[in-house]
């Protein structure tokens, strides 16, 4: 999995770090941030999958999706507390390719990411 870069925005400190320490178990390397604004900033072509919580201050995950999308066809994982099928629906009409709601399953994050 060399150079397989993840970028991670969730405000929660807590989950950005286990997602960090899980992910880079797995192999991974991991750019975090802590906000959608900060995700789209941090963003560049390395980038090879986008984890998105959707409730984040300054841009929302919905947002920060669509936002990325302008820009690059880079796989989009909504990780996320919305648990509604309208959630998940604006979920993937913002161009996200998975949605996983939390709390998840570390083993079932791991196989949505390697897929």
């Amino acid at each position: 999995m060399d150079n397989v870069k993840i970028l991670v925005a969730d405000d929660e400190k807590d989950i950005r770090d286990l997602l960090k320490l899980m992910l880079e178990s797995a192999g991974y390397e991991v750019v975090s941030a802590v906000n959608g604004k900060d995700a789209v900033d941090k963003f560049d072509e390395s980038i090879s999958l986008v984890i998105l919580d959707i409730m984040m201050p300054k841009i929302n995950g919905i947002d920060a999706c669509s936002r990325i999308r302008e820009n690059a066809e880079v796989p989009v994982l909504f990780l996320t507390a919305k648990s509604a099928e309208s959630d998940m629906v604006e979920g993937f009409e913002a161009g996200g390719d998975d949605y996983l709601t939390k709390p998840f399953s570390s083993t079932e994050l791991l196989l949505r990411v390697k897929a």
